[in-house]
């Protein structure tokens, strides 16, 4: 029975608005699960290495691959390239951010409307689409930051592709090639993606370096711009999955710390969702 055809049930704008509530409190309450501590021990151990490995490759890059890898490129302005300029755009941050708001709107407003079974079906979407949002979103504001202060000019800024043209503190569009905005948003997409449904990883790092190679060809970054990038995506969706798997969000915590998804909602239960078959 829907909200509006009994008397003592609650309208459609409040029970909105009461399970937004609901939603964003989860998100914020106290950690709850037992073996978050072995989960975060294992986190910073991997993120340490990760950044370690990842740091000393951006600059082996820098010293000795950047100059050597911008004169592989083609010219700018290359009409042959038009097709990378559309593809580069998929790791767009605002265009992924965007799309993730949307279905989270689509999720909110569907979610009044259905009870039982419908209900944690949605709950369950909705869930790991906060998480890709903020995964995305916590690593691009990272990357906005790390551009202002680092001050890295982009590819033949003041003339010939200089790796070590810097401006520290620029803030300018100019000077923000380090890390690379585009393969940051890929990588994050992939891990948080990936994180949730395994079987997709290797399609989703795949993406993630066809966008990285985008920003090469068309000169936007140097090599170890977008290596930077996938440094920043990858740890900032590992955070954001420890904070969900702490909370017990989308994601559980074995006994030896490791974190995996919980089982969610398949693509066959959410059409039948869809379809109303599922009676609540």
């Amino acid at each position: 029975m829907r909200p509006t055809e009994r008397g003592g049930a609650r309208s459609y704008p409040v029970e909105l608005a009461t399970l937004i509530g609901q939603s964003l409190a989860r998100l914020v309450r106290e950690p709850s699960h037992s073996r978050r501590a072995d989960a975060g021990r294992r986190w910073a151990r991997h993120t340490l290495l990760i950044a370690a490995i990842l740091a000393a490759a951006v600059v082996f890059l820098m010293v000795a691959i950047d100059s050597f890898e911008i004169g592989l490129m083609p010219a700018r302005g290359t009409a042959s390239l038009w097709p990378l300029k559309i593809l580069t755009d998929f790791g767009k941050s605002a265009y992924v951010l965007w799309t993730m708001i949307a279905l989270l709107v689509i999720v909110a407003l569907l979610l009044p409307l259905t009870r039982g079974v419908q209900r944690v079906v949605m709950i369950g979407i909705g869930t790991r689409l906060q998480y890709v949002f903020l995964s995305v979103l916590l690593s691009v504001a990272a990357t906005e930051v790390l551009k202002g202060m680092i001050g890295r000019g982009r590819p033949f800024v003041g003339g010939p592709a200089n790796p070590f043209n810097f401006s520290v503190f620029a803030w300018g569009e100019p000077y923000a090639s380090l890390p690379s905005g585009h393969a940051t948003t890929a990588f994050a997409l992939a891990f948080a993606v990936g994180a949730l449904f395994p079987r997709l990883r290797g399609l989703m790092f795949g993406y993630a370096v066809v966008i990285a190679l985008t920003r090469l060809v068309l000169l936007a970054h140097h090599a170890s711009d977008v290596v930077a990038g996938a440094m920043v995506g990858t740890i900032g969706a590992m955070a954001v999955r420890y904070w969900f798997a702490a909370r017990r969000l989308a994601f559980t915590i074995r006994t030896d710390g490791t974190i995996e998804p919980l089982p969610g909602p398949s693509w066959d239960r959410f059409k039948k969702v869809a379809r109303g078959r599922e009676a609540p």
